[in-house]
């Protein structure tokens, strides 16, 4: 069972904050580049250095900085790999998946559902609501976009998904000794860290439902399904589609994407409907072709420490 596989006599919880210590520090790393890029512009060029996280986002052109953002993730996922391997003295596989090998399959199938779903529900509401958006496609930034999105955003969301869906799955539940708090904490943490974003001082509170209950539905399709390689594939696609599709003012990613949204933020269905509507059909899709069942046992049941 996967979230068994970390859970071992000599892997006590206070590994997994020293690992989580270990972990940000390399994120800390990570962000030198950004910062020594910062300090060139400031000193040496002579612009005002930006006093807060929206102005950096506005600092450089923003495939530069979508770029100096997203390689702090690569450090992040080497810490990852550090950690599990040389402290919790397990493989990479152990805390991906509990089958024999990675299940590329599952990972493309979940990639194309929810790209699928993001194009066709962004297309419709450009359709209903031109006036909330303009083209903002420009062929070259355009491409450029495209490759560092399609080379590093998966290594930012596959880190994402190893630390909350993986590490801090397993952490918890060698905690816990069951799979209810592991799932509620991943969950929790997983939209708190998104409340410095700016979408949540545009649109207010509000909006960590949709950031918390998509964590939940990530927990929920790694449990079910014994391994990450839905969320992974989902997670993806989120991102990577969503940055090539629309950004905006007050988005976290400004991006060269197809369209720019207009449009004042609100807390709309885009908020609600994925999480009490979308989330429980792709659950129903998911359950139906990989065969899900004794759904209380894998979300809510005790587990045994090896």
């Amino acid at each position: 069972m996967f979230i068994e596989q970390g859970l071992k006599s000599e892997n006590k919880f206070w590994k997994y904050i020293l690992g989580s210590v270990i972990i940000i520090f390399a994120s800390l790393l990570g962000q030198i580049p950004l910062l020594v890029t910062l300090l060139y512009e400031t000193f040496v060029n002579g612009k005002p250095y930006p006093s807060s996280n929206e102005a950096i986002m506005r600092f450089f052109e923003p495939n530069f900085t979508l770029f100096l953002i997203m390689i702090s993730f690569v450090f992040i996922m080497l810490g990852i790999i550090l950690v599990v391997r040389y402290l919790h003295h397990q493989t990479i596989l152990s805390v991906t998946t509990s089958r024999d090998k990675v299940d590329w399959n599952r990972i493309v199938f979940s990639f194309l559902i929810w790209a699928a779903f993001t194009i066709v529900s962004t297309l419709l509401f450009y359709y209903y609501n031109p006036s909330d958006f303009v083209i903002n496609f420009k062929p070259v930034p355009f491409a450029i976009l495209a490759l560092i999105g399609i080379v590093l955003i998966p290594i930012q969301t596959s880190s994402e998904e190893y630390i909350f869906r993986g590490y801090l799955m397993q952490g918890f539940a060698n905690l816990a000794k069951n799979k209810w708090f592991p799932l509620l904490m991943t969950s929790l943490i997983f939209g708190g860290m998104h409340w410095y974003n700016p979408e949540v001082a545009k649109i207010g509170p509000i909006i960590l439902v949709y950031y918390i209950g998509t964590g939940l539905f990530l927990g929920i399709i790694t449990l079910m399904d014994e391994g990450m390689e839905l969320a992974l594939g989902f997670h993806a696609a989120n991102n990577l589609i969503g940055a090539l599709l629309v950004t905006s003012d007050w988005s976290a990613f400004q991006t060269h994407s197809i369209f720019k949204d207009i449009s004042d933020p609100s807390a709309g269905l885009d908020v609600i409907l994925p999480v009490v509507i979308i989330y429980p059909i792709l659950l129903f899709i998911f359950s139906k072709k990989y065969n899900w069942t004794n759904w209380k046992e894998k979300l809510t049941g005790k587990i045994q420490v090896r």
